[in-house]
């Protein structure tokens, strides 16, 4: 928790501000009750007008600048609150940012989610509500013993017997209450986990007809968070009974215990009513402690999970040893003997992988689905570091480029195509931040989406739906290619990036690719596609079974022969191999 309060370091001078005009607010309300007494017994049971006249217009002035400071505060407070929260929710955002891959396989994303928002929102709350309002529950309480004690010390002495009482009680509900509400979070993180997979699978629930099933998913994890709640909720609540019955039991005793101390003289009825209005004011404070506790424990719980994130370490990373002029210039690509599994898992997905691919080359990628396509692609923009083995650009070590410079010369286009909400131009456009409107229409014609962006009702500034979702499968491909075109890449990775494309429109596309001067990698299960590439990868069970040519493949592949067969039939198979 401490590491997330740090960050509250800059805000030292209006959280000063804040407690200043907090602690007169405070002050005010406690010498309230010593005036009064002084009317009390120096005025009214004198019969003298002018005590009250004189201390009531002081009380008066005094309640005056309570008010004013209490608004004070209260600017302040939100003020140090929003910045607060803002700015751990800057830090939080820009940490995820950084995680690698196997980072992210730690915390799901609706986890993190909930960190950002619902967690960040718990503790900037809590330091709002402590700069106005929370601190000034204890202070009540401490400083209100201490005023009684001062008033008349035998009859305040009732006060060192219950507060104590009641912190130890505090003490032992808060940490109770931070366990239950931590459990609280995490229960919302699943509620949250099915809202997401619902909302991003809505047209593939209505197509099954699965409505009624999901509805019961999210029934089940909505009950378990209901339910965690109460649980928590009802400890919290339970707290406030007790601390009155405590209370509430001293100011009997403060009653009985100073009508005979008045009778035997040794109090004066003023000092007996400050005394009661103190312990009513600390009774009234202490009403607010299941409030103060439930805010702490939920802000406790929420801060740990923050730090979590905070605390991850980053496993895929630059290092200051990294020589700066290392740079990926060409594009060649080199494997040796290269073997990598996922974090956290005992299975190797490539085994002893070894080929080079010569700057300017395109290779394609064919095999079964689980035969290591993608996990091979992961690898060359660093997205993983490889278990065994070396990855070598333009004869450099993969780990001895800077990412930065690494992955802004490649240009990638995962499995699904992925828009973000905005613009035609705009997505296009965030593969080179400032590229011109001239190199978003060149990268368009060579994805071959120019056409059809012209006859959109507003071409390139047309607002796309959030994941494109008012474009069809082909041409969210297109415009993915086309934002890894515009950067003009030296490695460009294709991971079946033209499923959705018709033959016509494919080969026009890898046409239009020899026009640029990079080293394509295309991840494909159409043997045509592959026909056009200088190089063929087929991967089996994630070990290169061979590579070469078409016609190389043709002849010496087993498995090769039998995908051509499956695409073409078996007649066209004994044709292509005679040619051969």
């Amino acid at each position: 928790m401490l590491k997330v309060l740090s960050l509250l370091k800059g805000y030292r001078i209006p959280m000063g501000i804040a407690w200043f005009f907090m602690l007169t607010e405070l002050a005010v309300e406690l010498i309230a009750p010593l005036l009064m007494a002084k009317i009390i017994d120096e005025g009214i049971l004198q019969g003298d007008l002018s005590v009250v006249l004189i201390w009531g217009g002081i009380m008066v002035g005094m309640a005056l600048i309570a008010f004013l400071s209490g608004i004070i505060n209260s600017f302040f407070a939100a003020h140090v609150g929003q910045s607060f929260g803002y700015d751990v929710r800057k830090k939080l955002y820009e940490k995820v940012q950084s995680f690698s891959f196997s980072n992210f396989n730690r915390f799901p994303t609706s986890s993190l989610i909930t960190r950002m928002t619902n967690d960040v929102t718990q503790i900037q709350n809590t330091v709002f509500m402590s700069l106005r309002i929370m601190l000034r529950a204890p202070l009540i309480v401490i400083g209100g013993a201490i005023m009684a004690l001062v008033v008349n010390l035998k009859l305040a002495i009732i006060f060192l017997i219950t507060i104590p009482l009641i912190i130890g009680f505090l003490l032992w509900v808060m940490k109770k209450a931070g366990i239950l509400f931590r459990i609280v979070q995490e229960k919302l993180d699943s509620v949250n986990n099915v809202m997401r997979e619902n909302l991003m699978a809505m047209r593939l629930i209505k197509a099954f007809l699965r409505w009624n099933h999901e509805v019961s998913r999210f029934t089940k994890a909505n009950q378990n968070l209901m339910d965690q709640t109460i649980s928590s909720l009802r400890l919290i609540e339970s707290t406030q009974p007790i601390l009155l019955l405590i209370m509430n039991l001293g100011v009997l005793g403060i009653l009985w215990f100073g009508n005979v101390e008045v009778a035997a003289g040794g109090a004066e009825v003023g000092e007996v009513v400050a005394i009661i209005n103190y312990a009513t004011k600390i009774t009234t404070a202490i009403s607010m402690f299941s409030f103060i506790i439930m805010a702490f424990s939920r802000a406790k719980a929420s801060s740990l999970r923050i730090a979590e994130v905070f605390d991850t370490e980053i496993d895929l990373e630059d290092t200051e040893q990294m020589d700066v002029t290392n740079k990926v210039h060409y594009g060649k690509v080199e494997f040796r003997a290269v073997s990598f599994q996922y974090p956290g898992t005992g299975t190797e997905v490539l085994r002893n992988i070894s080929f080079t691919v010569n700057p300017g080359e395109s290779v394609a990628i064919l095999g079964a689905t689980g035969s290591g396509k993608t996990s091979l692609f992961q690898l060359i923009p660093r997205l993983y570091d490889v278990t065994q083995g070396r990855i070598l650009i333009d004869d450099q070590e993969i780990q001895s480029i800077k990412l930065d410079f690494l992955r802004k010369e490649i240009g990638y286009v995962p499995q699904e195509a992925l828009l973000f909400t905005g613009s035609v131009k705009e997505n296009i456009a965030w593969g080179k931040e400032d590229a011109t409107m001239d190199e978003i229409i060149e990268a368009a014609k060579h994805a071959q989406i120019h056409d059809t962006i012209l006859k959109l009702p507003k071409q390139y500034e047309t607002r796309i739906g959030q994941k494109g979702v008012n474009l069809s499968g082909g041409q969210k491909q297109r415009i993915s290619i086309a934002r890894a075109l515009v950067r003009k890449p030296k490695i460009l990775l294709l991971d079946d990036s033209t499923s959705a494309l018709d033959l016509k429109t494919e080969a026009r596309l890898l046409e239009a690719l020899r026009q640029y001067s990079c080293t394509t990698f295309i991840i494909t299960q159409k043997i045509s596609t592959a026909m056009e590439a200088d190089k063929i990868l087929l991967l089996e069970d994630g070990e290169l079974l061979i590579e070469g040519s078409h016609q190389t493949l043709l002849k010496q592949s087993p498995l090769y022969q039998k995908i051509y067969q499956s695409q073409f039939g078996e007649e066209s198979l004994t044709n292509a191999q005679a040619i051969h």
